[in-house]
């Protein structure tokens, strides 16, 4: 029997329930709230999941990567893994730097932290000497709202003045965050040949020194009473004025200028970076927003920046904003909104069918005050407006009137059946239902609540639909219980007359009336006479559909996010390569991008390419893993804009392999590689990490796996993150040399004065920062340099590099690599979603066969990362989840019932929810996936809603009838509300079910399991419910019986059933006990009964334990019942 209501809620029950005034002020402060959140709350894809980090950067000059990672990352790693709050730390070392990147748990104090890491950092006494200070440096989170290409056939350096004209204007209207891309800062180079250095005696450092001193004019200060200002000297910036900068002056009076022994060069802004909109020059500038930014506010700012500059470019300068994202936010959430309507409309229209006008009105009517109230707490709780809150609102559709159908349906009941009065039928149905409806929304709180203990990305991801839930459910709460008795009370009382527009609704119930007198009644008897059978086939049809997932017929795809529609393109040539062949690549690249678009055109009927920039001097979107070591002009890439996915019907992936195969390599293209963007926080599809021998081995195990894997023409983008590097030097100073008076650090000084320039000066030129750079010319930098290299001793005389040094050759990687403090190597990829069951089984093979072979071939470890990693996690915490949800409902539902054993019954028909969700997903070819976890974690709450509805009743009623009576009569009373509460759920989704957009399609698991297993759950629960209730009191009868006879006088009855429970512990004990222990069937028993050894050792111990329990069952019966017979016997004689 359910507990009854309290007093003092009591009381304010009784209070709304006849206070109109109060009732209907509460309604209008709920939507008043709503209606002033909604406008001011931000509008997004996917939630923000900002990863908290930072990185410490230590820069030591001409060091190789494998000196910076033993000087430096070996030293300050171990002290950084020990700060308080860091998760992770990944480590890279490269040719003059290292840098340290620490990832810390989540909400942490980032200010703390970047404290501690500085003091931490601060401990370390033994770097290099000649190494910098590490720099200590918080990770800044961002996120790209759009990208706007100022392109034309004009130069760079008039394009980049119109970008500068651009982001000031950006930054007048609010838009702060903008990166230009594709100018470089102005540079003047000083090109000295190494023979004039030798003709006039003089170094690059003193030339580098007198430029320096000419650059800019100093101020000398006031003359007071001429009101002026003295300066000395003339900033000499210009080519010209540089040539005439004095080097030394002679003895004879001449001087000795720059320009005699150099060539003074200024060079372009496009000598970097350069981009290209077919054959136009082009300037990208990239616009982001913080964590708390808007990004279609921001894109609407940017908007109308450029319409405004639009009409001041000259003619043939086009301004462009590609990869936009509010039309896509825009987009997704619309398509959302129109789906929810829909869902409202068929919720609505189902309670008008079911319920009478008034009542169905009034019922409504509290999905619009719940909602409100929910999007007031949503923003109070800094949550926005996304795909995935939006979902978590169209998830509670249907739920969010559940309660009111019950309240509002017992109203009615108790007005039209019992005859009460209005406002005393609506005040007892409050009170009666109370109870019931708290603990089934209490449990459906519980069970999203589980959600919150998923961590990581995807907890980040996930963690809006838990809390948008709890929020509309608690609202609902108040809604039903404050809001709704009035209304209802009001409502019957009006309702007395009958309506023209209440017939819909009286022929339904008449046909309902009907089949639950004629049909369900006598339907009910028969599940209770036959519960047995009933739970044992329900069993069996749980077991035919876990069997297809067991198959493989039903496919698991953890998460499969919605593409983006931009597709990227790197390449890298090999060494020796000039710009002149990168200049080359790119342009077969934009080839192949305009024919494949031109034969899908012809294929399809659309040119699916919207937009496409390339570039030279670096690559695209994430770049090519090692990139970073690799020159400039050696790096390349193209981004290509694809128009909407549901406007062509193949995915960016399948454009992605297509255009892999069309692009024709140049002869010097050392890498080339494209990838399809994706939505939302996942890694890699691929991500697998080597670790556990040398580097050399490591990289090769990395390139057997790329060789494995280019069979798979459906996974892309396959590189590591471990590029060779140059040749590397080792130069020691000879007998000679020292003789000579050089010392280490006076050759590798002007070493790398020679081989990497000076930096003489920096001024600021409008936006940027100038240089002046003095180098040798790039023809000297030749494999002999070595040999040509003259160096200047002590005394003032020449003699050559290679007779003062020895040489040592040693070849390694450009970058070394760490997590967590061990050196390691990844291989990451894309693998395309489009055919889920050949993604299963690339994954497989790979998992299975591919690196197995490697390890085992090669001797190294191997961990899977990125997406898989992130699956483990996830299920992990699922796990974690699952668990606490059935705890605490079942706590709940212990408190509710007064029980320890009724809850097993309301809680028995979880699992049945598996039939519904494994049938639904095979029905429609969608694999599972985390979403169809994070329905299913949902649905455990809200399956046993109805359950909970019905074992009240039937309590109810068994305090006053029989058992078998209460169960029908129970059943057939709660019919109507618990096949409602199931439908209005159910229709608030099934518009999603039909939903064609390619970008809703990964919230499609979640919807098929809400609605297949609680469409399932409702005819499970109206079969197991009353089967296991039956079952419970024929079990509580043979306990009470068993009871009785160990107290009775009988000393042999007690025996006998103390020896039939002995006998049944040593059975156990001899069949499951024994294959728990040792893992195996008893030998004895595998020789007794050998046909069993083709089941697994569990099953075949559940067995014969079953199979021994009714046989010694029937024996103690068949014994007992002899005994009696002969005492009775005796008896008579």
């Amino acid at each position: 029997m359910a507990r009854s209501m309290s007093g003092p809620a009591g009381g304010i029950l009784s209070y709304f329930t006849g206070h109109r005034t109060a009732a209907n002020l509460l309604l209008v402060v709920l939507l008043v709230c709503g209606a002033a959140a909604a406008p001011n709350m931000r509008a997004q894809f996917f939630p923000d999941v900002v990863i908290d980090s930072v990185s410490v950067s230590t820069v030591w000059e001409g060091a190789g990567a494998d000196d910076v990672d033993n000087a430096i990352v070996q030293v300050l790693e171990p002290v950084l893994l020990a700060v308080e709050g860091v998760e992770s730390s990944t480590a890279a070392s490269r040719e003059g730097s290292g840098t340290i990147s620490l990832e810390f748990e989540p909400n942490w104090d980032m200010a703390r932290a970047a404290t501690d890491v500085q003091t931490a950092v601060d401990t370390v006494a033994t770097l290099p000497e000649d190494a910098e200070d590490p720099v200590v440096r918080r990770g800044i989170w961002r996120d790209r709202v759009t990208d706007v290409v100022i392109t034309g056939p004009i130069s760079a350096e008039q394009l980049g003045r119109f970008a500068d004209e651009f982001v000031t204007r950006l930054f007048a209207a609010g838009v702060t965050r903008s990166t230009i891309q594709g100018v470089a800062a102005p540079q003047t180079l000083i090109e000295v040949p190494s023979l004039r250095l030798i003709r006039y005696n003089i170094t690059m450092a003193e030339i580098a020194a007198a430029i320096a001193a000419e650059v800019d004019a100093s101020p000398a200060g006031d003359v007071t009473g001429a009101n002026a200002r003295v300066r000395t000297g003339t900033a000499k910036r210009s080519a010209d004025a540089l040539s005439r900068v004095v080097l030394r002056s002679n003895a004879d009076g001449s001087s000795l200028l720059v320009g005699d022994v150099a060539r003074v060069i200024e060079q372009g802004s496009d000598r970097e970076v350069g981009y290209f909109v077919g054959d136009d020059p082009a300037i990208s500038v990239r616009i982001d927003r913080s964590d708390g930014g808007d990004a279609i506010g921001i894109q609407q700012s940017v908007e109308g920046v450029a319409a405004d500059m639009a009409v001041m470019l000259p003619k043939g300068v086009a301004i462009n904003l590609i990869r936009t994202r509010a039309e896509a936010i825009t987009g997704r959430l619309d398509l959302l909104i129109d789906n929810g309507l829909m869902g409202l409309a068929l919720v609505v229209g189902l309670l008008f069918l079911f319920l009478n006008a008034r009542t169905a009105f009034w019922v409504a009517a509290g999905i619009p005050a719940s909602m409100a109230a929910a999007i007031a707490l949503m923003y109070a709780g800094g949550i926005t407006i996304n795909m995935i809150s939006l979902f978590g609102l169209i998830i509670t559709l249907g739920i969010v009137v559940d309660d009111a159908i019950v309240v509002g349906e017992h109203a009615d009941y108790r007005h039209n059946e019992l005859g009460e009065p209005p406002m005393q039928a609506a005040e007892n149905a409050a009170r009666r239902m109370a109870m019931p409806v708290f603990a089934a929304t209490l449990t459906t709180i519980i069970a999203f609540f589980g959600l919150l203990a998923v961590g990581g990305r995807f907890g980040s991801l996930i963690g809006d639909i838990p809390l948008t839930v709890i929020a509309v459910l608690a609202a609902s709460l108040v809604e039903c219980f404050l809001i709704l008795p009035n209304h209802m009370a009001h409502a019957m009382a009006a309702g007395a007359k009958q309506r023209w527009y209440d017939l819909p609704s009286r022929v339904v119930n008449r046909g309902f009336l009907w089949v639950r007198e004629r049909l369900f009644r006598p339907f009910m008897a028969g599940v209770i006479r036959a519960r047995y059978v009933v739970l044992a086939g329900v069993v069996a049809v749980l077991a035919s559909q876990a069997a297809l997932f067991i198959q493989g017929d039903v496919q698991w795809r953890f998460f499969n996010a919605p593409e983006r529609g931009s597709v990227t393109g790197n390449f890298a040539m090999v060494d020796g390569a000039t710009r002149a062949d990168t200049l080359a690549m790119m342009h077969e690249m934009q080839r192949a991008t305009e024919a494949l678009g031109a034969e899908y055109a012809e294929e399809y009927g659309t040119n699916p390419i919207d937009y496409v920039i390339a570039q030279v001097g670096g690559n695209a979107g994430r770049g090519l893993d090692g990139a970073d070591s690799k020159d400039g002009d050696l790096l390349g890439g193209i981004s290509i804009e694809l128009i909407d996915a549901d406007l062509r019907p193949y995915s960016s992936f399948a454009f992605v392999a297509a255009l892999q195969d069309a692009v024709v390599h140049h002869p010097l293209a050392e890498t080339v590689s494209f990838r399809g963007w994706r939505s939302g926080p996942g890694g890699d599809a691929l991500d697998v990490q080597f670790y556990g021998a040398d580097t050399q081995v490591l990289k090769a195990a990395s390139q057997d796996l790329q060789d494995a894997l280019r069979q798979y023409p459906e996974v892309s983008a396959v590189q590591d993150n471990l590029a060779y590097d140059k040749e590397e030097l080792i130069l020691d100073l000879t007998p000679q040399g020292q003789a000579l008076g050089f010392t280490i650090d006076m050759l590798g000084r002007v070493l790398r004065h020679r081989l990497g320039g000076i930096e003489a000066a920096t001024y600021p030129d409008g936006p940027r920062s100038a240089t002046i750079r003095v180098e040798l010319p790039e023809g000297e930098l030749t494999a002999d340099f070595l040999e040509r290299t003259q160096m200047r001793t002590p005394g003032g005389q020449y003699v050559p590099l290679a007779d003062i040094v020895s040489v040592d050759r040693r070849t390694g990687f450009s970058t070394v690599r760490r997590e967590n403090g061990i050196r390691l190597i990844s291989v990451t990829g894309d693998i395309s979603e489009d055919d889920p069951a050949r993604a299963t089984e690339i994954t497989t093979t790979l998992r299975d066969e591919i690196l197995p072979r490697i390890a085992s071939e090669r001797q190294v470890d191997f961990r899977i990362g990125g997406l898989s990693e992130q699956e483990d996690t996830f299920l992990s915490d699922a796990l974690t989840g699952l668990i606490l949800v059935l705890t605490g409902i079942y706590l709940v539902l212990a408190w509710v019932f007064g029980s320890w054993t009724r809850p097993m019954v309301v809680m028995a028909v979880i699992p049945f929810g598996l039939v519904g969700t494994i049938y639904g997903h095979a029905l429609w070819e969608v694999p599972l996936s985390m979403f169809t976890v994070v329905g299913l974690l949902g649905m455990t709450g809200i399956i046993i809603n109805d359950s909970i509805v019905l074992v009240g009743t039937i309590d109810e009623y068994g305090a006053t009838r029989g058992v078998i009576p209460s169960i029908i009569d129970g059943a057939a009373d709660r019919l109507r509300p618990v096949m409602l509460t199931t439908l209005t759920t159910v229709l608030g989704m099934a518009p999603l079910l039909y939903e064609q957009s390619q970008q809703a399609q990964f919230l499609k698991p979640t919807v098929i399991t809400l609605v297949y297993g609680l469409g399932f759950g409702m005819f499970l629960v109206l079969l197991v419910v009353p089967a296991l209730v039956a079952a419970q009191h024929d079990i509580g009868r043979q306990i009470r019986a068993m009871r009785r006879a160990m107290r009775a006088r009988a000393g042999g009855l007690r025996t006998g059933i103390l020896g039939l429970w002995l006998l049944m512990l040593l059975w156990g004990g001899a069949t499951l006990g024994w294959v728990a222990v040792t893992g195996g069937l008893h030998p004895a028993l595998a020789e007794i009964v050998p046909t069993l050894g083709v089941l697994s050792p569990r099953s075949a111990a559940l067995l014969l334990f079953l199979a021994g329990a009714a046989a010694i069952a029937l024996a103690g019966y068949v014994v007992g019942a002899v005994i009696y017979a002969s005492s009775r016997k005796k008896a008579a004689g």
